[in-house]
Parts: structure tokens; sequence; C-alpha cells
């Protein structure tokens, strides 16, 4: 397998090695995906990705063999050694005409697509977990408040990892653009702020659910935190990290109506069950953000991103000190 070059898994007799214009994923987002880590030839998170695979795959009514797949990613995982891999799952061609597709097991056939990217994951710093598995740990950076917002969407589809993210797409546009911005004018004026790393983003019911490609998680503080950029910028998370996870009471937004259910996120909310402080599950809201005092995001690929600040729609700034 080329680096960086799709190949199809399933069907195992498939010739093609280009996606066909009529396929589903392509033509109506009919399908889901996964982004699976690869560290020293092992898949990372490799229970949680099958979980995926199995509840996508009966989420959208596909017929898809996970046990034989997982072996497939093994041996490509062994191959790749230290990178990525993507895997898209879309359903088959039908005959049927539009949206439709035919109620019989021929409707449930799928394609399996693959993509190997040799690429670094690994960090400096790694929070060490009790079953002998490691999170990295990035540095520290500020977050932003996004104005683009993410659909509220039917049950059957909450929490899916579909093909369906021109919402998120949007967003890390929106995002993109103020990160040049930011750029242009440390600049122009000669100082350097800690580097907007990602942005968060409320449904349309105007809850804050996630970034623009993480899970978020947050602590609070009894009495509202000043908002203002005067406090200072701690990223002092080094002598930290051994028990950042632990230390405090850390909530994950609701996630009933909109956003994914991330892998990471539910490695935390699981390492967390048995300690003294398990995740609470808790919307957040516009009215909260100004009492934040820690707040980071997180996915398989990078772990734990911590953030320094949060800057709100209306321009105010509040800070973070390291735990």
């Amino acid at each position: 397998m080329s680096p960086n070059s799709w190949i199809c898994l399933h069907p195992s007799n498939a010739t093609q090695t280009t996606l066909s214009l009529d396929n589903r994923g392509l033509a109506y987002g009919d399908g889901f995906f996964t982004t699976m880590g690869v560290i020293d030839g092992q898949i990372l998170w490799l229970d949680y990705h099958q979980q995926r695979l199995v509840s996508h795959a009966a989420a959208l009514q596909l017929q898809l063999d996970s046990q034989s797949l997982l072996t497939l990613l093994k041996m490509h995982a062994q191959q790749l050694q230290q990178g990525v891999l993507k895997l898209i799952v879309t359903r088959a061609d039908q005959e049927v005409r539009g949206y439709g597709y035919t109620p019989n097991i021929g409707g449930s056939e799928c394609e399996v697509w693959l993509k190997s990217s040799p690429i670094s994951i690994t960090t400096a710093q790694s929070l060490p977990l009790a079953d002998g598995q490691f999170i990295p740990l990035q540095p520290a950076a500020s977050a932003i408040c996004l104005s683009s917002q993410i659909a509220c969407l039917p049950p059957p589809l909450v929490g899916l990892k579909s093909l369906n993210r021109l919402d998120n797409v949007l967003a890390s546009g929106e995002l993109q653009a103020i990160k040049v911005q930011a750029i242009k004018a440390e600049t122009l004026t000669g100082t350097i702020k800690p580097s907007i790393a990602e942005g968060l983003l409320r449904d349309m019911s105007g809850q804050w659910v996630e970034g623009t490609m993480s899970n978020v998680f947050y602590q609070l503080v009894e009495a509202p935190v000043a908002k203002s950029s005067n406090r200072p910028h701690s990223q002092n998370y080094r002598n930290s990290s051994s028990n950042y996870l632990s230390t405090g009471q850390w909530y994950a937004p609701s996630m009933a109506k909109s956003g994914v259910v991330g892998v990471m996120r539910q490695v935390i909310i699981d390492t967390l069950s048995t300690s003294e402080n398990p995740v609470i599950i808790r919307s957040l809201q516009d009215d909260d953000l100004p009492h934040l005092s820690q707040l980071f995001f997180c996915n398989a690929l990078r772990g734990i991103m911590p953030m320094s600040s949060l800057r709100l729609l209306a321009g105010e700034v509040v800070s973070f000190k390291a735990i």
C-alpha cells in the first residue's frame, strides 16, 4: 500500500482504485469514518474504534464484518508502524434512484476504503492511565468561541461520526480565518500570544457542544471569574501532568441533540468512572462560560489539548491557571 493512497478493503474482490462518482458517501454522506493512530504497529484505542464500527454500522443499517475488518486493519497497522489509518465506510451503489436504498441484504452492503499516512503522532508529554496506556498531552494553547453552529440531529444520527460534516467544514474555515488574522496582528505588533488551537462550537439550540475537530471537557468555579484578558496565561502544565485528569470535577457537554461522541471522550469518561470525581454530563450554556476554571479539547490522535484561555463571542477572555 503506497503512503497516503486510498485502497478498497471491501468488497475484497474489488478492482477499483478510485472512488466512483456514484458512491453514496460522496453523493449523500451515506456512511461514516474513523481515524486511528498507530504507534509501533499497534492501533491506539482499538477496542473503542471497534465499538464505533459496530455501533455505526448498526445505526446506519450497514452490513459490516467488523472482525474481518479488524484483522485487515491490524495488518496495515503493522506495515505502517507509525502514523494514521483513516477508514471510510459507505453504503454500496444502489439501483434505486435518489436517496432511497433497497430494504434488503443488498441495501445493507457497503464499501470500505482505507488510507495509510506515515506521520508522527507522539508528544513530549503524556498522562498515564491505570491500564498502562498513555494519553498524549499537548502544550497549552488558546481557544475561541466561534459564531458557526452545528446542526441538531434526529436521535438515530446523534453522536455518529458520519460523513455529513459540512457544518464542521464551515466552522473550521471560520477558525482558520481567525488564525490568519491573529498571526498578522502579532507580526504587526511584535507580540506573541498562545496559539489558537481550537474553536468552541454551539449547536442550533444554543448549547456549546464541541470543537471543530474534537470533544471538550470543562471545570467550573463557584464564584464568577473575571472576564478579562489581564490575568496571566499560565502554561505550567508539565508539573501537573500526572494528575491533570484526576484533580477537580470535570464536566462534558451533553450530546443528546448534536455532536460526535469521540473515541478519546469515551476513554476519558471510562477512565474517570471509578475515580472520586467521575465525569458529569452537563450542558454548557452561555452563562457558564465566564465561570469556567479549566477547559481542554481532546481527540484520538492528539490526545488532550489543555487551554490557557477562551475568548468569548463578545471579545472578553477567560483565562485558566494550571491545576
